[in-house]
């Protein structure tokens, strides 16, 4: 119970969050101006939290929110072609209670595992900068800090998010090999820790368009990630 209290305060400060200018500017401005097939929404327009249970042992981290995806939505990877991938592969492996993410009050759950990104705000041209990713650092140090209890393996989108996250495990917590691991999909790095319960750190490639489209990354590829990933992590899988 501390820890959702942890995790529900942590949520409201980071949709608090006005540190970085441009993304400030750009995320409302979308959310004025909205897209044609969304004008009959209300944009939330505001820093995305993560979104999953308090006691995930589980975490797939992603890149930034999209402008009017998670931008739209309030919530992480939902509302665009990138979230009906990854959450159709979360259904299909058993992690998720449906294949679809259209609305933050869409019933949708997760079952011990959580969502999140490096980059809380949605970026111009989905690139937020070096300094951007360095400012939003603190957001996911704490969150792996709240998750650390219970957290047994992670699941890094993309090369963006894979040097991001792999800083933020090194103040939560957990000793990242020297030299840094690099990204590639299909990695995967334990993670030490001085507590004894290392952690399963996997790469994935993104879920984008561009990857999805031109069948660099299949679904059957994500949900072989997912899979293995959910076995680290101790979490019941479909067959």
């Amino acid at each position: 119970m501390e820890r959702e209290r942890g995790l529900a305060g942590l949520d409201e400060r980071i949709s608090g969050c006005r540190a970085c200018p441009r993304l400030v500017g750009w995320r409302e401005e979308v959310a004025r101006t909205k897209r044609a097939a969304f004008e009959d929404w209300t944009y939330w327009g505001r820093p995305v939290p993560g979104f999953g249970p308090p006691d995930a042992s589980l975490l797939v981290v992603g890149l930034a929110p999209a402008a009017h995806g998670g931008n739209r939505t309030g919530r992480m990877f939902t509302g665009d072609r990138s979230g009906d991938v990854l959450f159709a592969a979360l259904h299909d492996v058993g992690l998720a209670s449906q294949p679809t993410s259209v609305s933050a009050d869409d019933g949708l759950t997760l079952h011990g595992v959580r969502v999140t990104s490096p980059v809380h705000c949605a970026p111009p041209a989905n690139k937020p900068t070096p300094e951007e990713r360095n400012t939003c650092r603190p957001w996911l140090v704490s969150e792996l800090t709240l998750l650390r209890p219970t957290l047994r393996s992670v699941v890094v989108l993309g090369a963006f998010g894979w040097q991001a996250a792999l800083p933020a495990f090194t103040e939560a917590g957990w000793t990242v090999p020297r030299p840094r691991p690099g990204f590639a999909h299909g990695t995967r790095v334990a993670l030490e820790s001085a507590e004894g319960q290392p952690l399963d750190l996997f790469g994935c490639f993104h879920v984008s368009q561009r990857n999805t489209f031109t069948g660099r990354l299949t679904p059957a590829m994500l949900r072989d990630v997912l899979s293995e990933a959910a076995v680290a992590a101790g979490l019941p899988t479909k067959s």
